[in-house]
C-alpha cells in the first residue's frame, strides 16, 4: 500500500486526551482573550506609528502597569467579567502604544521587518504552545526555577551593561532573553493547564501571561532582525 494513499485523521491531531473537557474550554477562553489582546495591541501600535495621537514612552508604560495591577486586584467573577475584559483591553492597547518607539526604530531600517518578526513570533508561539499541550502534563513545570534565575541574570546583565555599554553584551542579552521567553511559553502554558485542572478558571489573568510572552518575543525579534539588517547595510558600504 502506498504511504500517500493512507487516510490521515486530522481531528486526532487536536485531541488532547490528558486535558479535561472543562480545561479545554478554559483554554479556548484564554486564547480568545489573547486574540482580543492582539487586536488591541495592534490598534495601540497603529495609533503611535501612524496617527501619532499617543506616544509610547514612560506614561504608556506606567499606564499599562497600573491597568495590570488593577486587573490583578479585581476578583474574577461573572459580575466583574466585562469590567475585567475592558481593563485587559486597555492594558493591551497601552502595551501596543509602548511598542511604538521600537517600531519607529525598525521602520527607519526596514519596515518589512515588522511583518517578518510578527509571523516568526506567531510560528514560535504556536509551536511551543502545541509542544506544551502534547507533552506529558507537568513535564515542563520544573523549568520555573531555572527561568526565574535566568531573568535575574538578565536583569543583572542589563544593569552592568548600562555602565559598560558593550554591544556584545547587548546582543547576548537579546538572544538569551529570546530563548528564555520561548521556554516561558512552554512553562506558562502547562502552568495554566494545571491551574485550570485545580479549579482556577481565571482565563483573563491567564491570558496576560501568554500575551506578555508573545509581546516580549515579538519585541526581541524585531530588534534582532533590525540590528542584523543594519549590520548588512554597513557591510555593503
Amino acid at each position: 500500500m502506498n504511504a500517500f494513499d493512507r487516510n490521515i485523521n486530522f481531528d486526532a491531531l487536536f485531541k488532547f486526551s490528558q486535558i479535561s473537557r472543562s480545561t479545554q474550554q478554559h483554554l479556548k477562553n484564554v486564547y480568545s482573550s489573547l486574540a482580543i489582546c492582539m487586536l488591541m495591541a495592534a490598534a495601540g501600535a497603529y495609533v503611535h506609528v501612524v496617527l501619532r495621537l499617543f506616544q509610547g514612552g514612560l506614561l504608556s508604560l506606567l499606564g499599562s502597569l497600573a491597568l495590570m495591577a488593577w486587573l490583578g486586584m479585581t476578583p474574577h467573577s461573572p459580575d466583574t467579567e466585562k469590567k475585567r475584559l475592558a481593563i485587559l483591553s486597555g492594558f493591551a492597547f497601552l502595551t501596543g502604544v509602548g511598542l511604538g518607539p521600537t517600531m519607529d526604530f525598525v521602520i527607519s531600517i526596514n519596515p518589512s521587518i515588522i511583518l517578518t518578526a510578527f509571523l516568526s513570533t506567531s510560528v514560535i508561539f504556536v509551536c511551543f504552545t502545541l509542544s506544551a499541550m502534547y507533552a506529558q502534563r507537568r513535564s515542563y513545570l520544573f523549568l520555573g526555577g531555572t527561568l526565574m534565575s535566568g531573568l535575574s541574570l538578565l536583569f543583572l546583565l542589563s544593569l552592568f551593561n548600562m555602565f559598560y555599554g558593550s554591544a556584545l553584551l547587548f546582543k547576548a542579552h537579546l538572544y538569551i532573553g529570546l530563548a528564555l521567553m520561548c521556554a516561558f511559553v512552554l512553562f506558562d502554558t502547562q502552568l495554566i493547564i494545571e491551574k485550570a485542572e485545580m479549579g482556577d478558571k481565571d482565563y483573563i489573568w491567564h491570558c496576560v501571561d501568554l500575551f506578555l510572552d508573545f509581546v516580549t518575543i515579538f519585541r526581541k525579534l524585531m530588534i534582532i532582525l533590525a540590528m542584523n539588517e543594519k549590520d548588512k547595510k554597513k557591510e555593503r558600504k
